[in-house]
């Protein structure tokens, strides 16, 4: 029996959506409306990110599930990124905001590890720093964690190891 591809746990500000997200080309802009707030916020990202993103999900060499504030908005980015509908690993009603939302991204790290799946997880802020949360995440090789530069997010070195850890 195969086993199933891993959980990547995506945020999106910091990560995906960021201010200068490189990619060799220009970011493309976009107003999202967010029912949740009833606001609009402006997001930049770069397509080839976006792509690859839905291209690694489509092939089932990781499973994506958003971990985000935005995941009562989600359906948004779906479209405007074209990437099907994503589990949504939050569902807090109201959403917490900054580190408020810490702790529910680590219970979702920990649900996915529980579960028998191997675990991408991308944020940058949310991850544990080192000690005994971060270590019990990646206690037997079972997880990636990739912290990107909230002004650049993820970048091409990231998502090939991302790749590679699916693909081991």
């Amino acid at each position: 029996m195969t086993q199933p591809p891993p959980v990547w746990l995506l945020d999106v500000d910091g990560v995906v959506n960021v201010a200068r997200p490189g990619w060799g080309g220009p970011p493309r802009r976009s107003l999202v409306w967010a029912d949740s707030e009833a606001a609009g916020y402006q997001v930049r990202w770069a397509p080839p990110l976006t792509d690859r993103i839905r291209a690694l999900h489509r092939a089932g060499v990781v499973e994506v599930r958003w971990c985000t504030t935005w995941c009562p908005d989600a359906g948004e980015l779906e479209r405007l990124w074209g990437l099907p509908p994503l589990v949504r690993s939050l569902d807090a009603d109201p959403m917490p905001r900054g580190s408020a939302c810490w702790p529910l991204k680590l219970a979702a790290a920990r649900a996915v590890l529980a579960a028998g799946r191997r675990l991408v997880w991308t944020d940058d802020e949310a991850l544990p720093a080192a000690g005994p949360d971060r270590d019990a995440l990646t206690a037997e090789g079972r997880a990636l964690l990739i912290a990107p530069r909230p002004s650049r997010g993820l970048q091409p070195a990231d998502l090939d190891r991302i790749a590679a850890f699916a693909a081991g």
